[in-house]
């Protein structure tokens, strides 16, 4: 595999990202500093330092596609640069050339979720919060809107939302996204939802609780309630999820004020490890028509996101260990992890996230194939 090959298309989509440094001032070029960060990312390094030292020691094959006038710039260059970046026009050049080499047509499930990069406590602005949107069958992050503090929230789903294709979409929120601005919003774009509701949605809740007392009293008419019971065993944990699902809202007061609700459910989880037992129950409203058991796996596929991208960030990117305060700094870098998750979950090689990132630091042509979206690699 040609090494032009690899970045070609990373420089077409970044070729109109606006410089942010003074014309004629710069010694290195915008393009060659965001390749060399997006390769130093894929390739197990997790700051800027880390960037550099990888960079040097892959200088001659990064110069046989990068100009590199003046060599590898510095860790101070990579800072400045990306502190000044504007993430929103950054992350849009990063994601649409992600979907382009991941060849994405249509989303399906888009749960949305927030996390606090807590390496980032140190700015004077508090830890950085930032709400992302995550395809949970393709695996690839779809967006994110940083925040000050979880609190936030509300404001920055709507502007998560409004970056997002949603024509045909099921977008799952936790509680704090019950609200029903968001559900017209997901509505008007061509979406369905499925909304946790809690205590903040009191009223709402109190109704969904009551319709499902009386579907389970065998009370509403027949065809509108639909169960589902499955059961897991896997070393010496025993799972069990039950799911109801009830097509009939005549007694959720406000239903005319959420927009195309069709449905409203409870989720069980009673799980059983070590001779303890756990229960949670979770109540939901939703949009689209479609059977308990549906309703149960797209539930348990929305936090599905806390292990696939959270966690994966925190363990395999150190995302939590990080230290860079810089509000432009810190969500650029987590475009950079976020993107690179997405490009290393989809390289079929059965090895963990974090020894897919030490074989591309270590072999050209696995990293090569990382960057060009490779799906059909021999001897894997």
């Amino acid at each position: 595999m040609e090494a032009p090959a690899h970045v070609g298309s990373i420089k077409k989509h970044f070729r109109g990202l606006q410089d942010p440094r003074v014309v004629g001032r710069s010694r290195h070029l915008l393009v060659d500093i965001i390749v060399l960060a997006i390769c130093g990312v894929i390739g197990n390094c997790d700051d800027w330092s880390d960037i550099v030292l990888y960079a040097q020691q892959r200088l001659a094959w990064f110069q046989r596609f990068l100009k590199l006038p003046h060599g590898i710039p510095s860790h101070d260059t990579f800072e400045r640069v990306f502190a000044a970046l504007d993430p929103r026009a950054f992350e849009c050049c990063c994601l649409a050339w992600l979907h382009d080499v991941a060849q994405l047509v249509g989303v399906g499930h888009i749960a949305i979720d927030g996390k606090t990069l807590r390496g980032s406590a140190g700015s004077p602005l508090g830890a950085l919060h930032l709400v992302s949107a995550w395809a949970t069958q393709a695996q690839l992050t779809l967006g994110q809107v940083a925040v000050d503090g979880k609190s936030n929230e509300i404001t920055a789903i709507p502007k998560l939302l409004a970056l997002l294709d949603l024509q045909g979409a099921l977008v799952t929120i936790d509680a704090i996204g019950c609200q029903k601005a968001i559900a017209k919003q997901i509505v008007d774009g061509g979406g369905d939802y499925l909304l946790i509701v809690k205590g903040n949605q009191e009223r709402l809740l109190a109704d969904i609780q009551e319709t499902v007392n009386k579907a389970l009293d065998g009370e509403l008419p027949a065809g509108t309630v639909r169960q589902s019971t499955t059961t897991e065993r896997d070393h010496g944990r025993q799972e069990e999820r039950s799911c109801v699902m009830i097509q009939h809202v005549a007694d959720i007061r406000d239903r005319l004020l959420w927009q195309g609700l069709t449905t409203v459910g409870m989720c069980r989880r009673e799980r059983t490890l070590n001779g303890q037992t756990s229960c949670e129950v979770w109540y939901f409203i939703g949009s689209r028509r479609m059977g308990a058991r549906r309703y149960a796996e797209v539930l348990r596929n929305h936090w599905s996101i806390e292990n696939n991208l959270h966690w994966q960030l925190d363990v395999s990117f150190s995302e939590d260990a990080s230290r860079i305060e810089n509000r432009h700094g810190a969500a650029n870098f987590a475009v950079f992890r976020k993107m690179a998750l997405s490009l290393l979950k989809q390289h079929p090689r059965k090895d963990s996230i974090a020894r897919k990132r030490k074989r591309a630091a270590l072999n050209t042509e696995f990293l090569g194939e990382i960057l060009t979206g490779a799906t059909n690699v021999e001897k894997i």
